[in-house]
């Protein structure tokens, strides 16, 4: 909104530069531009204010489908007034030299205008479809159609304004119907995602058997190896005791060898011994043989005196002396 100061006589009028301001005096035009200062005279001047900058019209169209099915669609409508001396006679956008309001309501009938042509281009691009192609085909094809048919309308041309886009932001039928069209399609999400469910459990399934049967394969696997490993202890076993029973066999002999060979030595030496003994007899036998009787008794009588105890005291008696004599003066050549 321009902004108007108040001066004795005259006035000062400032507008923004998305703003563009026509001055009228005496019918024809004095001043038109976009962000203008200037000086006037209130009650000779007549001022209008056109906006410049991109304006934005969200409206419902509601339409018929081909299959007669209420449907409704948010639409957003974007223009901007390209031609201001045009817009403005054409609508009111006068504003008021007082405060720079205006004196009427120009948006509003821009946004019946643009409003109305919406709708009707709305209804006629809705009625050669289906509701179900309606509301499925997404709102691409249906935005190009309305763009195309505002940009070529005449009377929007006609109000100095360029249409520049639509954007359709839904497409609507009713709640219930909407619900039934949506049926299908969450029965046949809701299929998938059982399928999808049954396919991961079934892979689940798989996985655990694939994992089952490793684990009987790893077990076959360790029975058979644990089987080959005691045959091994067995025949490790076997093999020891094999080689320990020849090697006691082997000790067995070695020692029967060794008592033999040493019984045959003992032998050999007993025989030996008493073929000495034998001969020193036989040697002695034959020298005693040839020495006197009266030696060989002296040399008993040695002996066995070596051999008798120890005789602490001797008592000779008359008798014993006697005879003693007797005997020894026999023997002696002499005594003859």
């Amino acid at each position: 909104m321009a902004t108007i100061t108040h001066y004795p006589f005259l006035r000062h009028l400032r507008a923004a530069p998305t703003s563009h301001i026509v001055q009228l005096h005496g019918g024809t035009v004095r001043r038109s531009g976009a962000g203008l200062a200037f000086w006037f005279r209130p009650l000779t001047a007549v001022l209008s204010e056109v906006p410049l900058d991109d304006r934005e019209l969200p409206l419902v169209a509601h339409a018929r489908t081909a299959d007669l099915q209420e449907v409704t669609a948010e639409v957003t409508v974007s223009y901007r007034f390209t031609d201001p001396e045009l817009a403005a006679t054409r609508l009111d956008l006068s504003i008021s030299p007082r405060n720079g309001a205006w004196n009427g309501t120009p948006l509003e009938q821009v946004a019946h205008l643009l409003g109305e042509l919406t709708a009707g281009h709305v209804m006629d691009a809705l009625a050669g479809v289906t509701l179900r192609e309606a509301i499925s085909s997404g709102t691409g094809p249906l935005r190009e159609r309305v763009t195309a048919a505002l940009l070529a309308d005449d009377r929007v041309h006609a109000t100095g304004i360029t249409i520049l886009g639509a954007r359709i932001r839904s497409v609507r039928a009713d709640a219930d119907l909407e619900r039934a069209l949506q049926t299908p399609a969450r029965e046949s999400a809701q299929s998938e995602a059982d399928r999808s469910t049954y396919e991961r459990r079934a892979l689940a399934v798989e996985r655990e058997r694939a994992i089952a049967e490793n684990e009987l394969s790893n077990r076959i696997e360790l029975a058979g190896r644990e089987q080959q490993l005691v045959l091994q202890e067995g025949t490790n076993a076997r093999s020891r005791a094999e080689e320990a029973a020849a090697a006691a066999l082997i000790e067995t002999r070695s020692q029967a060898e060794r008592r033999a060979v040493s019984a045959a030595a003992d032998a050999d030496a007993t025989r030996l011994r008493g073929q000495a003994d034998a001969d020193a007899q036989r040697a002695l036998l034959t020298a005693q043989a040839e020495v006197p009787q009266e030696v060989l008794i002296a040399v008993a009588l040695k002996e066995l005196a070596a051999h008798l105890p120890q005789v602490g005291q001797l008592t000779v008696t008359p008798d014993l002396l006697t005879g003693a004599l007797a005997a020894l003066g026999a023997r002696t050549p002499g005594g003859e």
